[in-house]
């Protein structure tokens, strides 16, 4: 409000309603303060909603009727921060703190129970241990029944002292060291960068520099600057205002126009232009509703919007603080009685609900809850509402629980806001605790008014009151401006992504949006894509005769090129078609229009059709518009002259006019205004509004980090098929697959496991490089494709093997008589095979083996006797039965089954993750793939993590998990240690290694990472020789990392 120090003034402008009587007269009451002198003011109403107000408070400033003053009755948050300013000074004793307290006359009635439990909280006393990070404030001698300041309690009473909320604003500082200019709002400051200019006060200054604390400025004079912005919230129209506003309402309907321009001019110092207005705005709402909100009427009003879903709004004057306790009550209401979730948003106009899933709207009964039951329901909604938390934070940091840091320090409001719901969290569960409660009655008492609308119930159940049920087709002016409120709660909303921001707006009446945004908005609203897929399916590609007959009958006349020759000829055969001249080109035209192509463009039909063919009309060209416009996106007016080869814009104004076209500037990229027809563009926008919703705001990389563990199911896995599916065709070490990859994945894992599907064929190991080996389940292994390996061995030895396999499985000593090798070149030469990916072994075994590459088996020749009992059992590099790879995989890989493969395995596909993995071809080999699935819907692409590329596919599983992985722990999360060549180790491959690894972490065998929420902090070298923090290092995370190694 406006001090009394604002020096001389002359006039006062007040911009929109000032919401009541007290508050117009205090600001319009500083012009002409003076002994003698008159104040002055004028009031610009924004809408005519608010000029209603506004004409109703200037009648009532000029009558002195002013609401009855509230005084808040033991307000919890004050008194815990006067308790700490007294006992700053010196100890008291809680008796006299008492009795000082209640001389108060907020606190008259507070009890010593009420009085104990702040000093509990002030104290450190808290209900749980929960509460363990918030200091005491005070001390409480419950010995000596004193009470005194805990050191720094001076200067926390000081530096956080007073009620109003902090919301982190930015100082503004002259450059040079100069004195202080004023404060921005910390959104606005986020949104300016250096050199921008703006304005403060009656100057523009320009930005030279942004800190943590301040805006540093230089002056700009006569330099145009923007407006700056503070956020606030709406004090909500008192009761007595809104009755007023009601009644003046219905008793200006009631009069003659004459009369009401009359009063209007006289009574509420309206000019006649805006009396007119006014008088406008109330007779339009009674012709929608038959009726208009008043003191002794509420219209409850429904219709559809342009997708379908139902919206029901109750159209009431007695305002917010009637209205919000309304709204909740009638969600938990609905949520009980019927099973449906709503969307409310309340105003000092009414109520809007948005019924998604409804099939009907709620019958009346549901809306006129009872007025016993009002405050439990409000009590039980209260808690979980965003209301309850954005005053639980304002109240924790006015009762010294989220203090500032220090003088001349801001708290920026995205801290606070997360302190305060952690605070929440704990604290919701604690009836008791003193900030809960004083949220509790601030929203019951100062916020909401409950008495009047246990009123106002009352009167609609015993029909002191009527209630108005209406369904119209669109919003009603009252509704109109109530959704305005609704628009403009979710397009700024702090907390929500871009993607579901321009998916709400698409939500709305199509009217509203067409006044809220300007038609320049649609394009950005609408999707270039889903244009094309709804073109696609209005004109299809007519592939029968009979389709191209129903084509031409739908949208109208087709030229050469647009019509496959051969169906035409059979239509023009069957006399179902024909050939006209349109602007000198020839066009194909459903026979039966024939009547209507010669009356609405004076194209002469050929003889021999029917009667009933050549009937017009003279709406006929009408007509042709009209149905060129059903089958097609928007559309200029040059596109439609060239298309009938004649100028047809008045033709097109004339539909709009009967509101069978809209205009606008609908089509992204286009460069002026285009026409569409209302269902194509509910169908454009039904489009847009699926693309929209499945994009997804990118995470920051930490967070693909903590989705790539739970994707791959560590820990979490039941069977070993189940974990083996993902891993297929991934080349990794021999040593990690039993010792890190399969025991992560599955609970209790023993080697038999896989021994036995190894020994039933079912799955399959291929050598893919030196001591690298891909593992595949056999009827895959010919979609996937042979895996990269090591060259192809060259050698007689290694010839002399693949001679003697010649198609057929051998074992080891088989293998080796049959080769004629010795068994220490056999050897070598044969695991030379298994790394080329030429030779495969039907059992694990071989891969346990320490010295794969030597033998101890001494040749058969050597032996004494054949059946000597001290035989030597063979080694374990050469149990099982060795066969090449050859019928194995097919000569090419089915790229769609690798795609779907690698989806499969890394949840959102990306360039690195694809080229992590060494794949042929690399992520080009997969693009075309990718994109088909996104086709069918199997994935979808958008840019799901930032920093990786614009090219990312993703399961919709995947994304959804994603998303649910986005917030962090609050709490330091528990170390993971997994290997750094496991593929749920992302860094490396997907994401890069932190920027203090430098050279020394590598994807290596033997290494380890630590993850930390999904962040890379310990890197491990081979064997544990080295640690590389990958974080800055601290001792608690640190030493958590050590103790999980």
């Amino acid at each position: 409000e406006l001090g009394i120090d604002m020096g001389a003034v002359d006039l006062v402008v007040q911009v929109e309603s000032p919401k009541s009587v007290a508050r117009g007269l205090q600001r319009i009451g500083r012009a002409g303060h003076e002994l003698g002198a008159v104040s002055k003011g004028r009031i610009f109403p924004k809408f005519r909603a608010d000029l209603l107000e506004a004409a109703v408070v200037a009648r009532l400033m000029r009558e002195g009727a002013i609401e009855a003053t509230v005084i808040p009755k033991n307000p919890l948050d004050v008194l815990a921060q006067q308790i700490v300013a007294i006992c700053a000074e010196d100890e008291i004793a809680v008796d006299e703190l008492h009795e000082l307290v209640r001389g108060a006359y907020p606190f008259a009635d507070l009890s010593r129970a009420q009085l104990e439990n702040v000093l509990d909280m002030l104290a450190g006393r808290y209900p749980s241990d929960e509460f363990a990070e918030l200091r005491p404030r005070v001390i409480w001698d419950r010995t000596a029944g004193v009470v005194r300041g805990r050191s720094g309690a001076r200067r926390l009473a000081v530096t956080n002292a007073g009620t109003i909320p902090d919301r982190g604003l930015y100082g503004v500082h002259l450059v040079d060291g100069g004195g202080r200019v004023g404060e921005l709002d910390e959104e606005m400051v986020y949104e300016a960068r250096a050199g921008q200019t703006f304005l403060l006060g009656a100057s523009t200054w320009r930005i030279e520099e942004i800190t943590r604390d301040r805006v540093l400025v230089s002056p700009a004079p006569g330099v145009p600057g923007a407006v700056p912005f503070w956020k606030g919230e709406g004090v909500g129209r008192p009761y007595e205002l809104g009755e007023a506003i009601g009644r003046a309402s219905r008793e200006l309907v009631a009069l003659s126009e004459e009369k009401a321009l009359a009063r209007l001019e006289s009574d509420h110092a309206l000019d006649e232009r805006a009396a007119r207005n006014l008088l406008t705005f109330l007779a339009e709402q009674q012709t929608a509703t038959g009726a208009v909100p008043s003191d002794r009427a509420v219209v409850v009003e429904r219709f559809r919007d342009e997708i379908g879903d139902w919206r029901l709004c109750i159209l009431t004057p007695f305002g917010a603080r009637v209205h919000a306790p309304w709204a909740l009550a009638i969600g938990a209401r609905l949520r009980e009685s019927l099973g449906l979730e709503v969307s409310s948003l309340w105003s000092d106009d009414g109520i809007a609900l948005h019924l998604p899933d409804a099939d009907a709207p709620p019958p009346t009964d549901h809306v006129l809850v009872d007025p016993d039951d009002i405050e439990d329901l409000v009590v039980a909604e209260l808690g979980g509402s965003a209301l309850f938390g954005a005053r639980f934070r304002e109240n924790a940091a006015r009762a010294l629980l989220i203090p500032r840091r220090r003088p001349g320090e801001r708290t920026p409001l995205w801290q606070q806001r997360l302190k305060a719901q952690g605070l929440l969290q704990v604290a919701r569960r604690y009836g008791q605790f003193p900030v809960v409660l004083e949220t509790y009655r601030e929203c019951l008492q100062d916020v909401f008014d409950l008495p009047a609308l246990k009123r106002l119930l009352r009167g609609l159940r015993t029909r002191e009151l009527d209630v108005v049920d209406v369904e119209t087709a669109t919003a009603s002016p009252y509704a109109a401006s109530l959704l305005f409120d609704y628009v403009a709660n979710y397009m700024y909303e702090d907390d929500t992504p871009p993607a579901e921001r321009r998916a709400q707006a698409l939500s709305l009446d199509r009217d509203l949006l067409r006044e809220l945004l300007g038609v320049e908005e649609l394009r950005d609203l609408l999707d270039a894509d889903s244009i094309a897929d709804v073109e696609r399916q209005l004109w299809p590609t007519a592939r029968t005769a009979d389709e191209l007959d129903d084509l031409l009958r739908r949208t109208g006349h087709l030229f050469a090129g647009e019509y496959d020759e051969g169906l035409a000829t059979d239509l023009l055969h069957d006399r179902r078609a024909i050939r006209i001249k349109l602007g000198g080109n020839e066009a194909l035209v459903a026979a039966q229009d024939a009547g209507r192509y010669r009356d609405a463009l004076g194209a002469m039909p050929p003889g021999g059709l029917p009667e009933a063919f050549l009937e017009g009309g003279p709406e006929s060209l009408q007509e042709l518009v009209l149905r060129y416009a059903k089958g097609r996106g928007p559309f200029t007016t040059a596109d439609a002259n060239e298309r009938f080869g004649r100028d047809v814009e008045l033709v097109l104004r004339e539909l709009e006019r009967a509101e069978k076209l809209v205009r606008g500037e609908l089509r992204p990229g286009g460069t002026e205004r285009e026409w569409c027809e209302p269902d194509v563009l509910r169908r454009l926008r039904r489009a847009s509004l699926a693309a929209l919703r499945k994009e997804v705001e990118p995470v920051e990389q930490a967070a693909f980090g903590r989705f790539l563990s739970h994707w791959h199911g560590i820990g979490r896995r039941a069977t070993l098929r189940e974990a083996l599916v993902p891993l297929q065709g991934l080349a990794l070490p021999v040593s990690l697959w039993e010792s890190e990859v399969l025991p992560r994945r599955v609970p209790g894992y023993q080697p038999a496991q896989l021994d036995a599907l190894c020994a039933s064929g079912e799955v399959v190991w291929v050598g893919a490089g030196l001591d690298r080996i891909a593992v595949f389940f056999r009827e895959d292994a010919t979609l996937l494709g042979r895996p990269a390996a090591a060259a192809s061995p060259e050698g007689e030895a290694h010839d002399a093997l693949r001679a003697v396999f010649a198609g057929r499985a051998e074992f080891w000593y088989d293998l080796v008589d049959a080769a004629g090798l010795e068994p220490e070149v056999a050897l070598p030469a044969l695991w030379d095979l298994v790394w080329a990916g030429e030779v495969r072994n039907d059992a694990w075994t071989p891969l346990r083996a320490e010295r794969r590459y030597q033998t101890r088996t001494p040749a058969r020749r050597a032996r004494t006797r054949h059946f000597s009992r001290s035989r030597a059992a063979a080694i374990t590099a050469t149990q099982g039965r060795w066969s090449l790879t050859d019928g194995l995989f097919a000569e090419r890989p089915d790229r769609r089954a690798l795609a779907e493969l690698l989806l499969e395995r890394q949840g959102i596909v990306t360039r690195d993750g694809v080229r992590g993995e060494g794949i042929p071809g690399g992520y080009g080999a997969v693009y075309g793939e990718l994109r088909a699935l996104e086709t069918l819907g199997v994935c979808r692409r958008g840019y799901f993590v930032e920093g990786l590329g614009g090219a990312q596919f993703a399961l919709p599983g995947a994304v959804e998990r994603l998303r649910d992985l986005r917030p962090r722990e609050e709490d330091e999360p528990e170390p993971l240690v997994l290997a750094a060549a496991d593929p749920a180790q992302p860094y490396g491959s997907a994401l890069p290694w932190p920027r203090r690894a430098g050279a020394r972490a590598a994807r290596v065998a033997g290494a380890q990472v630590v993850l930390l929420g999904g962040e890379a902090a310990l890197f491990v070298e081979r064997g544990g020789r080295s640690l590389v923090p990958l974080r800055e290092p601290e001792e608690e995370w640190l030493r958590a990392a050590l103790a999980a190694l």
